[in-house]
This record gives structure tokens, sequence and C-alpha cells, in this order.
């Protein structure tokens, strides 16, 4: 079996933002030279998330919204007494720091609308991570 390992480096402008990722992950599938397989996309940090859905400015707003409607910034919450940051963390555990896809004849399996996100919740960052790593045969 192969395993194969790349790292995305990303700045991010905005408190909250969702980063099209796509291109890359796609990148290092093929560079993976995985014909069949899984991809998981990782964020290693505990106020970003990873999401798969529709690349549409409106979707991506409204995405946004939600996030900031189900974990506003001002909620009070007791973490907030420490790092003034509880929402990012709370929309972090929520929706998740990785998705698993399938790779299938050397190509990142998605839906046709699924383009994949970094989504930062506690921007702007001069330095967010995403760890890919490919595994099959």
């Amino acid at each position: 079996m192969k395993v194969y390992f790349k790292e995305l480096l990303l700045n991010t402008r905005l408190k909250r933002e969702l980063v099209d990722i796509t291109a890359e992950v796609e990148k290092a599938v093929s560079e993976s030279g995985v014909k069949n397989g899984l991809c998981l996309v990782f964020a290693p940090h505990a106020t970003a998330a990873i999401i798969a859905n529709e690349h549409e400015r409106g979707l991506k707003n409204d995405i946004l919204r939600k996030l900031e409607e189900e974990y506003p910034s001002d909620g009070g919450w007791e973490h907030n007494r420490i790092d003034d940051n509880a929402a990012a963390h709370l929309a972090s555990a929520f929706v998740a720091a990785s998705r698993i896809f399938p790779v299938m004849n050397g190509n990142l399996v998605r839906g046709t609308w699924q383009n994949i996100f970094l989504v930062e919740l506690d921007g702007p960052r001069s330095r967010r991570r995403v760890l890919i790593e490919v595994m099959g045969e």
C-alpha cells in the first residue's frame, strides 16, 4: 500500500471565510500515484474546519451566516474569558476538522458540485496548515 503526504500552507484574510482547496487536493492525489484508495484532508487546528460543498458565492455567504447564527462571537461563552474565540472552537468541533474522500482510478471522487474548503473560523491567520494523506494501491 502506498501512503503519500502533502502539507498546504495557507493565509486567511477574514475572521470567517471559506478557502477553496479543491485544486490542491486533486493535485496531491495525482502526485501520490495512488489509483484506488482514500484521501484524508485534515486541518490540524482547533479553530478551523474542512467541508465539501458548492463553490457559489451566495451559498458560501449562507454557510458563514449560519455558522455565526449557531456559534455567535458574542454568545456569552465561558471560554471567551480566556481567549475570546470560543465560537471558533465550538464551530470547529461541530463542523469537523477533516473529511475523507474516495480515490478511484487515480481521481479524487467528489460530487459535481462538491468543492473542498478550509473553513477559517478565527482569522485572519498568516499560517494555516492543511494535511492531505492519500493511501491505497
